[in-house]
């Protein structure tokens, strides 16, 4: 490992970024990847889909992700689910490169490893009568990429 100084520390003081705020980033920068269905793994997608309906919960950005934080480098383990018929190793290189630069953008920190469980794959009309298309939601929401709705809501 290259001992590079960090752009959170300096003779004025440091910067610590939390653990949540790296999740929220990984996970709106998965979302945003065509060919990702939703974040999270079957019991958190569950979850999720109730979460929708309790008022002023929103949706959870971080569902699925998992990071280790240091003082200057990050970690980031996700679930997710592909639409059927895209390619798994094409997608987990977009997955991992807007991840990547998402966080160290944002953030300063250097991402150290991207890890990716893809635990199904959405087959066309399973989601027939679960609410508004999830495509739609990813345009509503790729605006500012600002907020904390991010991405589309988990399911």
């Amino acid at each position: 490992m290259v001992d590079r100084p960090s752009a959170l520390a300096s003779e004025h003081g440091s910067t610590t970024i939390a653990d949540q705020v790296v999740a929220k980033i990984a996970g709106i920068a998965t979302r945003n990847v065509q060919g990702v269905y939703a974040v999270g793994g079957g019991a958190a997608r569950a979850f999720g889909a109730i979460r929708e309906y309790i008022p002023g919960s929103g949706s959870d950005t971080t569902s699925g992700v998992h990071v280790e934080v240091g003082e200057r480098q990050a970690a980031v383990d996700l679930d997710l689910v592909a639409d059927y018929g895209v390619s798994i190793a094409d997608l987990a290189q977009a997955v991992r490169r807007s991840v990547i630069t998402s966080i160290e953008r944002m953030t300063g920190l250097e991402v150290t490893e991207v890890n990716i469980d893809v635990n199904d794959v959405h087959l066309p009309g399973d989601d027939a009568d679960s609410g508004p298309d999830r495509r739609t939601q990813r345009e509503q929401s790729s605006g500012s990429g600002e907020g904390e709705d991010g991405g589309g809501r988990v399911r």
